[in-house]
């Protein structure tokens, strides 16, 4: 897993563990030698992140759209930034560059980012570890309602069991790196997708 594509938010969100947790990402990205992927952004956690990673001497590919770079929130200071004409163009280069993929908190837009993602993968239309950095219990409500749609048979078990969830960057960096996915489906069982 040489590049890591990260989704978060472009606030910085209101407990200052959120930072500090980007912080610890891009640190720990750029120390194990692995590309940060992200939104190209300047602002909020992904700011954060890019430029801990920077600061540490990673690699850092940003892919931005060029609507969001005219507002002025694109990182000025990347070794390469990929200015694209949508945000479907965005999420469709960030999932080739990347080999797995995480999201740290975030809002509306990290959480179709991962979903995204998050479908392919339960399609089979990549084999890329995924997974949620639960940074203080963020994801902890949406995780329970995850379960909630297991036990309404509105997602397999095996399909839930594909998401990756740690509290600390070096966890869940170690836990993807050593995912195994399922096999391919071939088929949709219509009672339990």
């Amino acid at each position: 897993m040489q590049s890591v594509c990260v989704f978060c938010g472009s606030s910085p969100g209101a407990d200052p563990a959120y930072r500090a947790a980007a912080v610890s990402m891009g640190r720990l990205l750029a120390e194990q030698g692995r590309t940060l992927v992200y939104g190209g952004g300047s602002v909020g956690l992904m700011g954060v992140l890019a430029d801990a990673a920077l600061e540490h001497g990673g690699d850092v590919v940003g892919v931005i759209p060029q609507s969001l770079l005219d507002r002025e929130v694109g990182h000025r200071e990347l070794p390469e930034l990929h200015v694209v004409g949508s945000m479907h163009e965005r999420k469709a280069m960030m999932a080739e560059l990347a080999d797995g993929f995480l999201a740290m908190p975030g809002g509306i837009g990290t959480l179709e980012e991962f979903f995204e993602i998050w479908t392919w993968g339960q399609l089979g239309l990549h084999r890329k570890p995924f997974g949620l950095l639960d940074v203080e219990g963020f994801y902890q409500p949406m995780l329970g309602f995850l379960d909630r749609m297991v036990e309404q048979r509105f997602v397999r078990p095996e399909h839930r069991a594909m998401l990756i969830v740690a509290r600390q960057p070096v966890t869940l960096l170690a836990a993807m790196e050593a995912y195994t996915p399922p096999p391919v489906p071939n088929w949709i069982d219509r009672e339990a997708t």
